[in-house]
């Protein structure tokens, strides 16, 4: 049987025992500061802004040549008419995304699994649950989810949309282990969030709807505009252009990400193509490859799945099989190891499969496979490789992943 251990009981506990909740996943628990069950979040006179973030131009309007047949990235804004980021409901929350006290045992929180420091994902292979069971999947990056064109979320794409999927880990039996009825009860037993609730919706009712929108304003709001990349970027009209600012190997590195390159099979293809817009998104309702049910591909890291079946998993058609869904490619540097399972430790690996190591799925589209059925391969060269890597460590965003308007409260 669940159990749901609240007040000081379990945070007593821990501080006798004075246990590590993971040397990696979080912070070593000390004896002489023990945790206070009752701590507040420490917020702001002022709410921070979320909801008026000013977009750059290319996430605005679409800056590439008409023949990537791409649109900006705020056409593909998911966000519904009904839950618009407002400042109130955004940091409502951003204090229940970091809020240990809203799983089974008061251990974990969707920080735990989302953390800053490495892009809103989690630098173990697979993250841990409020009891120390191991999620199936590793961690993906929710920054820059805003765009997710198709609005579906996880790995195979389950949740229909991110109001649905915030609430989901909070009733995983490994994740967080409550049911919604059980979440709804903790928070109401916390006495800071009733004049959030008030201030995010006009009454002090707290439910899991009000719940769920409010941390799907927040996560929309994690937007990135302020990388290495992006204040190069300022500097030029078209992101085809040589950046001024960039040292000549990441501008070559962005040439080989974005420009069209022949493969080992004869077929034309480039990153851009799966990475797109200068929000670095997955493949957008423009993609040749979509289908009815998903804009997701499969990149070719197997040539048969058996234990993962990817986004077949949601829609049950078996041209999904071995489709993953995959986050924006910002902070990509600082979010090892990736893939959907984490088998690959170092963005030196990721280069690596596709310049030589793409299997032949039944599901792979073209330019990796080609009518006739060969697997086509970018193969790189060595130098090639190391300046892709450089260019894909300009999008990491330093500036927003230590902004404390997305840090955790609690602290």
């Amino acid at each position: 049987m669940k159990k749901i251990f609240l007040g000081i009981n379990v945070f007593t506990l821990i501080c006798i025992l004075g246990c590590s909740k993971g040397e990696d996943n979080y912070e070593s628990i000390d004896l002489l500061e023990p945790i206070d069950p009752f701590a507040e979040p420490n917020l702001p006179e002022s709410y921070f802004n979320y909801a008026d973030i000013q977009l750059p131009s290319y996430y605005t309007a679409d800056e590439f040549p008409s023949q990537f047949q791409f649109q900006a990235p705020s056409e593909y804004d998911n966000t519904p008419s009904d839950n618009l980021i407002t400042n109130s409901g955004a940091t409502l929350g951003r204090v229940l995304f970091y809020d240990e006290k809203l799983s089974a045992n008061g251990t974990v929180s969707c920080a735990s699994c989302h953390q800053a420091e490495h892009g809103f994902s989690d630098s173990n292979m697979f993250s841990e649950g409020f009891e120390g069971e191991l999620t199936r999947r590793h961690s993906m990056s929710i920054v820059n989810a805003r765009f997710y064109a198709q609005g579906k979320f996880f790995w195979d794409e389950r949740a229909a949309t991110l109001e649905e999927q915030v609430l989901m880990p909070f009733q995983d039996d490994v994740e967080m282990g409550l049911s919604l009825e059980e979440l709804v009860s903790i928070v109401n037993e916390q006495i800071y969030y009733t004049p959030l609730f008030e201030d995010a919706f006009g009454d002090k009712t707290i439910t899991s709807n009000r719940i769920s929108k409010a941390l799907a304003q927040f996560i929309r709001s994690l937007v990135s505009i302020t990388s290495i990349y992006d204040e190069a970027r300022s500097e030029v009209e078209s992101p085809l252009d040589d950046f001024p600012a960039f040292t000549s190997q990441e501008n070559e590195g962005k040439r080989l990400f974005y420009l069209p390159r022949t493969l080992t099979n004869g077929e034309s293809g480039n990153c851009v193509g799966c990475h797109q817009t200068e929000a670095f998104i997955g493949p957008v309702p423009t993609f040749s490859g979509s289908t009815n049910n998903t804009f997701t591909t499969s990149n070719g890291l197997d040539a048969t799945f058996t234990n993962d079946l990817g986004v077949n998993e949601s829609t049950g058609n078996p041209n999904d099989i071995g489709k993953f869904k995959f986050p924006s490619l910002k902070n990509i540097g600082v979010r090892p190891p990736y893939m959907h399972d984490g088998r690959l430790a170092t963005l030196e690996q990721v280069i690596e499969h596709y310049s030589s190591g793409i299997k032949n799925h039944s599901n792979l589209i073209s330019p990796l496979v080609n009518s006739t059925g060969q697997v086509g391969r970018f193969n790189f060269t060595e130098k090639e490789k190391e300046a892709l890597v450089a260019f894909l460590h300009t999008l990491t965003d330093n500036k927003m992943l230590t902004d404390e308007k997305y840090s955790n409260p609690f602290k």
